[in-house]
């Protein structure tokens, strides 16, 4: 399973505009603090859900939603301000995809998502108000012009083209120690996923690409994207890196990749992290 999936929670989405019902949830509610956008885990790497302090209040705190009636919240407790002293440890989400059980990792996954849209949407985009939180997190109103605004999620293609027996990979400007992996880019208005697939390819690497096939689907809350896995047939192998945002391409047939997924390296190329899902893109062409 997909890091970041298999959320187990009941989002109780026909109850959270009940502000009587979102309070009372919160007196008997689990709370996993946030701080500097990183969740509070234990020593033995879980998830630090505790009960509602004092200190929290007036803290952006969202519903997360309900596991056999359990209502479960996150609350953030700031960025500039010393880590708040409490038992655990603040982890970096991405470190903490590696140590959480799954189901955890998507619940945290959930709240660092919302936490992060609350934070960079305070103010009304409209007239400049200062907006307020309703239905649990799941909805900010201007209480100036009543404009109303939902947190966001943005489509990101991510694609493994492949000719034949063979894969192309590529290494992003910003991949450091090695990385190679697939190829992504945003979704732009007014685009299908299979034209924004071909469209990144063309200007990434030049490749001319046939047909897309959807594979699979990830949230990837850094911020807040929905990674949709691809697979694109090459018309040939023919490519020319942008050089801006790619820096270097590599065609791999499946026996390397096989190689490369069992030992992490392939030629000084480091496959892609198992939380990613670019990782079971390659994982899933070599077993097809």
């Amino acid at each position: 399973m997909l890091s970041f999936t298999g959320n187990p929670l009941d989002r109780a989405s026909a109850a959270r505009p009940g502000e009587a019902w979102i309070a009372a949830r919160r007196a008997a509610g689990h709370f996993l603090p946030f701080w500097q956008m990183k969740p509070l885990l234990t020593s033995q790497g879980r998830t630090a859900f505790l009960p509602w302090r004092a200190e929290w209040e007036g803290r952006t705190t969202i519903f997360l939603g309900l596991d056999s009636e359990t209502p479960f919240f996150a609350v953030d407790l700031g960025k500039d301000e010393p880590a708040p002293e409490l038992e655990g440890e603040f982890r970096d989400m991405r470190a903490a995809a590696f140590v959480l059980p799954k189901r955890e990792t998507a619940i945290a996954g959930q709240a660092k998502a919302l936490l992060d849209w609350h934070e960079r949407h305070g103010f009304c985009p409209n007239c400049g108000h200062a907006t307020e939180v309703k239905d649990g997190g799941y909805r900010r109103v201007c209480p100036q012009c009543c404009a109303e605004h939902f947190p966001r999620t943005d489509p990101v293609v991510i694609m493994l083209p492949i000719f034949g027996d063979e894969c192309l990979v590529g290494r992003n400007v910003r991949f450091v120690n090695g990385l190679f992996s697939a190829f992504a880019g945003f979704v732009e208005p007014g685009e299908s996923m299979e034209e924004a697939v071909r469209r990144e390819l063309k200007e990434e690497t030049a490749l001319q690409v046939g047909v897309v096939r959807y594979h699979k689907s990830q949230p990837w809350p850094f911020p807040s994207s929905l990674m949709l896995g691809c697979y694109a047939e090459a018309l040939s192998k023919d490519f020319t890196i942008d050089g801006g945002e790619i820096v270097e391409a590599r065609w791999v047939t499946k026996d390397a990749a096989r190689r490369w997924l069992k030992d992490e390296v392939l030629d000084e190329m480091r496959v892609p992290a198992v939380i990613a899902i670019a990782h079971y893109l390659i994982r899933d062409w070599v077993r097809g």
